[in-house]
């Protein structure tokens, strides 16, 4: 796996594995405020600027939701766009990052259960009712023109289109299909069919 694929973001996402890893960072950060154990603000951290800079790769929180728990759900994938999930993760990256500035390097518990609060919300949010409250704001500053069309042109209507573009939920059925078929048959399966059917 050369540099540029492990620095990627995959495109589209699985919903339901992203889903599944919020839910999994709702469980840290509550605990992390329930029984004040700040210490799980690093493996939080870590886990949001992992994701950003290489979706699921280096995310053991994301290795897990998309190798063991995902593919083992009798569920059907549900795929949305990429760059969004990215700016989310993006923005509870930096909000992570400021939580352990905040208690490691200032002391300040208070600023840092603040902090946690807001990880919790968005996360909720995001694994109980697949709002996407980072997809939104991305959809937002498209719409303002901060965010280039051509940094997803499938998000074009993320804003002012229907409920489900604006939750995230726009499901990318082609590109889903083709995803779910290659997973189904593998490569080496698939060229002596070919080859058959060029014999006869």
């Amino acid at each position: 796996m050369s540099g540029r694929d492990v620095f990627s973001f995959p495109n589209p996402v699985n919903e339901l594995s992203a889903r599944l890893v919020a839910g999994g960072v709702v469980t840290m950060a509550v605990a992390a405020i329930v029984f004040g154990q700040f210490w799980l603000l690093i493996p939080l951290a870590y886990g949001f600027v992992a994701r950003v800079l290489t979706g699921p790769t280096l995310s053991p929180l994301g290795q897990l939701v998309t190798k063991v728990i995902t593919p083992r759900l009798p569920l059907p994938a549900k795929y949305v766009p990429g760059p969004p999930k990215r700016f989310a993760q993006g923005i509870g990256a930096t909000v992570t990052v400021a939580a352990v500035v905040a208690y490691f390097g200032f002391g300040s518990s208070g600023a840092a259960y603040a902090l946690l609060g807001a990880i919790v919300v968005a996360a909720t949010l995001e694994s109980v009712f697949a709002i996407c409250l980072g997809c939104i704001v991305f959809g937002a500053l498209m719409r303002w023109g901060v965010i280039p069309d051509e940094v997803c042109e499938r998000c074009n209507d993320i804003w002012g289109g229907t409920r489900s573009s604006v939750l995230g939920e726009d499901r990318l059925p082609e590109v889903g299909g083709v995803l779910d078929e290659q997973r189904r048959v593998p490569p080496h399966e698939g060229e002596p069919q070919r080859d058959t059917q060029h014999a006869r």
